[in-house]
């Protein structure tokens, strides 16, 4: 039998006053799960494999859900996405978009790379908070996520 994971919120978010109002969001929703926040694609692969300042960190062992911006500085949003698809340890982790992006390309090419979710940040702040208690009750309460470790686990996919 598979020990509870804490289910970890990862925020990868580059503006500063996004990132407050999706904190805040979480906390006026009664969502009290650990948020762990990178300000730039490249210290969100580092996080999720586990490099750098997040060394000895298990990449089989993901955030419950992870919320990523698209237009991030060092590496953007869709480079991130298409690396943790094209790892078999972090294939299955589901992953969210949340951008201000109202670019057809950006959504087709989301989910062309294996998007669980494309949200578009709302403007007004009642509605944010009101998509940001809506993904944390699907993603954290009714989803049902993949084991940390599954069977073919360390295997290269296609």
């Amino acid at each position: 039998m598979e020990e509870k994971r804490e289910k970890v919120i990862l925020l990868v978010e580059d503006n500063p006053d996004d990132e407050e109002l999706t904190l805040r969001a979480l906390a006026k929703c009664g969502i009290n799960n650990k948020v762990v926040v990178c300000r730039d694609g490249a210290d969100a692969l580092n996080y999720i494999f586990g490099r750098a300042d997040y060394k000895g960190r298990n990449p089989a062992d993901y955030p419950a859900i992870t919320l990523l911006d698209l237009k991030l500085p060092k590496v953007d949003g869709l480079t991130v996405l298409e690396r943790v698809r094209g790892d078999s340890r972090t294939r299955l982790m589901p992953v969210a978009v949340l951008t201000s992006s109202r670019l057809e390309e950006d959504l087709i090419r989301s989910y062309q790379l294996g998007v669980n979710s494309y949200v578009r940040k709302p403007v007004k702040s009642e509605q944010f908070v009101e998509a940001i208690r809506q993904l944390g009750l699907y993603w954290l309460l009714l989803n049902e996520s993949p084991p940390s470790r599954v069977e073919g686990h360390g295997q290269s996919g296609a």
